[in-house]
């Protein structure tokens, strides 16, 4: 993949899905302990003082970032699918669970986090390029979420391994460029993220 593609038929986005989530799950497990690592000596600096971080229920392939939880304690965010749209619950390790629209576990509570109390959202990726096109499940959560300015204005970074950083992924007209990624090697910004907002 060498280029960027305006357009490509959804059959060929579900084969490039087949074989992106394959490498992840090949690439993830020998360096998923130094990838955690780098995100507890990292991502707290990027939050300063107040906000909240996204992050989401890890999914077979995923990255569990769930380890935060003992760097930033009540500062951590996961996603619930509510009435067909995206939103952001406050999580801990004791938070009472269920599973949302698309079956992931997700807080109970109801109030949504608006995204202004958001400092950061770490969100799961099958690959990334590095123009912060992501490739993702296929739901199109993110992209909804995050086509509106305020949300657009919360500096997100895909996480997956650094095998699955490629130079181009086919861009759709709804696709909402990251500002980077963070994989074993450390937090990569694509463009200046306003952080400690």
């Amino acid at each position: 993949m060498s280029a960027a593609v305006s357009s490509l038929p959804s059959e060929s986005k579900q084969t490039l899905r087949l074989q992106w989530r394959r490498r992840r799950r090949e690439a993830l497990p020998p360096v998923e302990t130094l990838l955690q690592r780098r995100a507890l000596a990292q991502v707290p600096l990027l939050l300063g003082a107040q906000g909240w971080l996204g992050i989401s229920w890890p999914l077979a392939g995923e990255a569990d970032l769930r380890c935060l939880a003992a760097v930033l304690p009540g500062r951590l965010a996961l996603p619930a699918i509510v009435d067909d749209h995206l939103v952001y619950r406050r999580w801990s390790p004791t938070t009472a669970l269920a599973k949302d629209a698309c079956g992931i576990p997700a807080p109970v509570e109801d109030m949504a986090l608006a995204a202004e109390a958001m400092a950061l959202l770490l969100v799961p990726a099958l690959a990334i390029d590095q123009h912060g096109i992501r490739l993702g499940s296929g739901g199109g959560w993110y992209d909804r979420l995050r086509a509106a300015p305020a949300w657009r204005a919360v500096p997100a970074l895909a996480v997956l391994p650094a095998a699955c950083v490629v130079e181009a992924l086919p861009i759709d007209p709804w696709d909402v460029p990251f500002d980077g990624w963070l994989d074993e090697r450390g937090c990569h910004w694509i463009r200046p993220a306003a952080v400690h907002r």
